[in-house]
């Protein structure tokens, strides 16, 4: 018997198990289909959020560091007194840093703070506000979807100008064309828009482009008080530069520009995206691991089911199988027959766990506005798992009807 003949034989009898037990597939069915839907319901969302997120901190720029007053991995180590001590970021530290700095591809000095923002009677509070420097679109390229960045004389002039997000732009004016060329107040001082930043959807990390106002640095400064801020400097290296070696030269300059002596400790962090990058990753790592044992534990459950099927089926199939082997079918062909059988309905059960994960995307994506999708490597993965679990399930039955004698088979 040819294995396309094994395979067709093995399909239709599935097929009839199928539709004549239909609440004894069902029932064991579930547990694969359930643990699929753990397994790669949990993969795709936390590799979903991930890459998310991931994207947000590559916002923050690559090969960068953030240079701030605040530690940003927390931890008991760096309490919230001992960092609020510290001396705020000066504007005068970003050139004396570039000015001694081998590595530095630039640096930029940021304020950020918040405030409400006005045109006629449309005020918006709470926008996201920062003051910049003429480097920060080096470090942190922007993208426009109308108008342009700040030039140079209006850096050096502190000329009141400014962008905003696209969010803004349409609750002020309607739409960001009508944006360029008006007006906005912040705290009683007025702000002509020369652009509109391109629209940049939720962001739980890094920038709120969408709801913000960007200042040059020296109109800012005449708005809102710098020390009051949050000011920070991000440092961006040159080319095949590496994290490690920008930090520790970042780390000597910063101490001499504060004049700390050997025994002093840093007043300073350096926060690195990168480092930031990997703690992410590590995270979702374990995340990963603790949803793949809670559906490891309910495809052992499936396993179990499956096996259980394959035994009854042996059972009710004996005298066929004594026959089949009277008429010649070899003990391999009557093991890789019920091995492909056990396979096919745990693939069958796999399906319909892709499908409930495929559902519980869209509806996700829909409530959450959050883009989740299922990759090609997890459909693959669903397929090895299924035919591994297939195999576990039922290579114990199989080989007990591979094993049968024909003449005790026929007779029962």
């Amino acid at each position: 018997m040819s294995m396309f003949n094994i395979l067709g034989n093995s399909l239709k009898l599935s097929i009839k198990e199928l539709k004549v037990n239909k609440l004894r597939t069902a029932l064991s069915l579930t547990g694969v289909a359930f643990g699929i839907f753990c397994i790669i319901g949990v993969l795709a969302f936390v590799n979903s959020i991930e890459l998310n997120i991931q994207a947000q901190v590559n916002s923050l720029g690559s090969n960068t560091i953030y240079i701030d007053k605040w530690d940003y991995s927390g931890g008991p180590n760096q309490p919230f007194w001992k960092m609020r001590a510290r001396p705020s970021m000066k504007y005068g530290e970003a050139g004396l840093v570039k000015s001694r700095s081998e590595l530095l591809d630039d640096i930029a000095f940021l304020m950020q703070t918040r405030g409400s923002i006005s045109h006629g009677d449309d005020l918006i509070q709470n926008a996201s506000v920062y003051g910049i420097i003429e480097a920060q679109d080096v470090i942190q390229p922007l993208k426009f979807e109308v108008g342009r960045y700040f030039s140079a004389s209006e850096f050096t002039q502190g000329t009141n100008v400014c962008l905003i997000g696209y969010t803004n732009a349409e609750d002020l004016f309607g739409s960001p064309e009508r944006a360029i060329g008006k007006k906005i107040e912040i705290k009683g001082k007025q702000a002509t828009v020369v652009g509109v930043i391109k629209k940049e959807g939720k962001n739980f990390i890094g920038w709120d482009y969408d709801n913000c106002i960007m200042l040059p640095y020296k109109f800012c400064r005449q708005v809102f008080q710098e020390d009051n801020s949050n000011p920070i400097l991000i440092a961006k290296g040159k080319k095949g530069v590496s994290t490690d070696a920008l930090s520790s030269e970042l780390k000597g300059i910063m101490r001499q520009v504060r004049r700390l002596s050997p025994t002093q400790e840093d007043n300073f962090s350096l926060n690195s995206v990168e480092a930031f990058s990997n703690s992410i990753s590590s995270f979702f790592s374990v995340l990963n691991v603790v949803g793949s044992i809670i559906g490891g534990i309910s495809l052992i459950v499936g396993l179990f089911s499956i096996a259980n099927i394959m035994f009854v089926t042996v059972k009710e199939r004996t005298p066929i199988i004594g026959l089949k082997k009277a008429i010649g079918a070899k003990s391999s062909s009557i093991l890789f027959e019920f091995l492909l059988e056990a396979a096919l309905l745990c693939i069958l059960g796999g399906a319909f766990g892709l499908l409930f994960v495929y559902l519980a995307t869209l509806i996700v994506s829909r409530i959450a506005n959050f883009p989740v999708f299922i990759s090609l490597p997890m459909l693959m993965a669903t397929i090895i798992i299924c035919l591994v679990v297939g195999v576990l399930a039922g290579i114990i039955p199989a080989s007990r009807a591979a094993k049968m004698d024909p003449v005790t088979a026929i007779r029962s």
